[in-house]
């Protein structure tokens, strides 16, 4: 079947072929979203159906995405998604909430929600036959893109900020991929990799500038109402009330919000849940662009220990203005010491979270004491990445274990 009828500028509209090979608008560099298919969408599929799937991915979400099935069987490419989606009963108690719900994208085959969106563009790199992919990135997207090229056999340059966390740098480098250390920001490498694709021939699968990306991100909001569905074959999935996820560049609460109107409009769901972006105060371009009640991003220089989410000029940032208002959510910041306190507070749920991951942990704690979301709701926080790709920040949030003499009388003392 065709999966999609083509792009339509987010800014002006304007719209262009399936067949082009462009990534943002020609007419005003605005990101594009993906048009699917939806009548052929529900005449071969349905949500009975695709729960009574063995396929336990992402990619049991086949006929929503605009790539065919990418082959690599028994491959990290086809064991992305189907992530848990953790109930936190102790950290919902305290804070007053019936239904409180971690869903947990570290355990992703590179250990962050990135995979995603890598995926699905080493998918759609395969089928228009490129031979190099490259990214920008922080570390996450990198890792994802180095992981998911490998499966595939695909070559991959990485571009990052020299001051990426050791331990990402280390998974690009184990990947195979050839990695470039950037002497300056996250910003800086996103434009020297925007000339590398213009001057090499490259794919770019840039967070907000591959139009693929938001199309494998949208998948968790899938798995969301799919897996708080309590029926297996039920006719419609459930959707929750309120979703909160930490904001960088704007894609993820885009490709959150592009699943969640996927849904609605095919009818497996019968309410838009509302979407907050959580940015931490140190790096918050679209938060002040919300609070001031404007469409346009202006740039900061970022400063936070979530280095995920550490970005001067978001390149998603007016899609992901549009999540929260169209939902009725928000876009709003939290101190570097709540997302540390969220990242001890997520560890007594057996959830481990990196700063980025945990800040829509914060962003809950805060909308509860702002009334922000009621008692009855449902609530979903979206876990972007392990703790295992940031541990000095861990050992931040943890502190020091104690160091003991091996004695009985030692460990009695210690114990208190």
């Amino acid at each position: 079947m065709v999966k999609f009828t083509g792009y339509q500028c987010s800014i002006c509209g304007e719209q262009y072929g399936p067949d082009e090979t462009i990534s943002v608008c020609l007419n005003d560099a605005g990101n594009l979203d993906l048009v699917l298919e939806v009548e052929g969408i529900r005449k071969l599929s349905s949500p009975d159906q695709i729960s009574a799937s063995q396929e336990g991915s992402m990619w049991r979400y086949l006929p929503l995405l605009p790539v065919d099935d990418p082959g690599y069987p028994n491959t990290a490419l086809r064991a992305v998604g189907w992530t848990p989606l953790l109930k936190a009963n102790r950290l919902g108690a305290e804070l007053g909430l019936g239904e409180l719900w971690l869903k947990d994208d570290g355990r992703n085959p590179t250990a962050s929600f990135k995979d995603r969106a890598s995926a699905v563009v080493v998918a759609r790199a395969r089928e228009i036959g490129v031979e190099t992919v490259v990214t920008a990135s922080t570390g996450n997207a990198g890792a994802a893109l180095a992981g998911m090229a490998a499966a595939a056999g695909l070559p991959a340059v990485i571009l990052a900020p020299r001051t990426a966390p050791q331990a990402k740098v280390a998974q690009l480098l184990i990947f195979g991929a050839r990695v470039m250390l950037v002497e300056g920001s996250y910003d800086d490498a996103f434009d020297l990799s925007l000339k590398a694709s213009k001057a090499f021939g490259w794919y770019c699968r840039n967070t907000g500038y591959n139009p693929f990306t938001a199309e494998g991100k949208k998948t968790a909001a899938y798995e969301i109402c799919e897996q708080l569905t309590p029926a297996r074959s039920a006719a419609t999935w459930a959707a929750p009330q309120a979703v909160f996820v930490s904001v960088g560049d704007g894609n993820i609460i885009t490709g959150l919000h592009k699943g969640f109107k996927d849904l609605l409009e095919l009818g497996w769901i019968e309410r838009m849940p509302r979407l907050y972006g959580v940015q931490s105060s140190g790096s918050a371009a679209v938060a002040n662009a919300y609070r001031a009640g404007s469409s346009t991003i202006e740039p900061v220089r970022a400063v936070t220990l979530a280095d995920s989410i550490a970005v001067d000029l978001p390149r998603d940032g007016i899609r992901a203005l549009r999540a929260a208002r169209e939902t009725g959510g928000a876009i709003f910041t939290v101190e570097d010491q709540a997302i540390l306190s969220a990242i001890q507070a997520l560890g007594r749920e057996a959830v481990f979270a990196e700063p980025a991951g945990a800040a829509s942990y914060a962003g809950v704690v805060q909308a509860v004491e702002e009334g922000l979301i009621g008692s009855g709701e449902q609530v979903v926080a979206v876990i972007t990445g392990s703790g295992l790709k940031d541990v000095p920040a861990a050992m931040r949030a943890a502190g020091e274990a104690l160091i003991i003499e091996p004695t009985l009388e030692a460990l009695r003392a210690a114990l208190g």
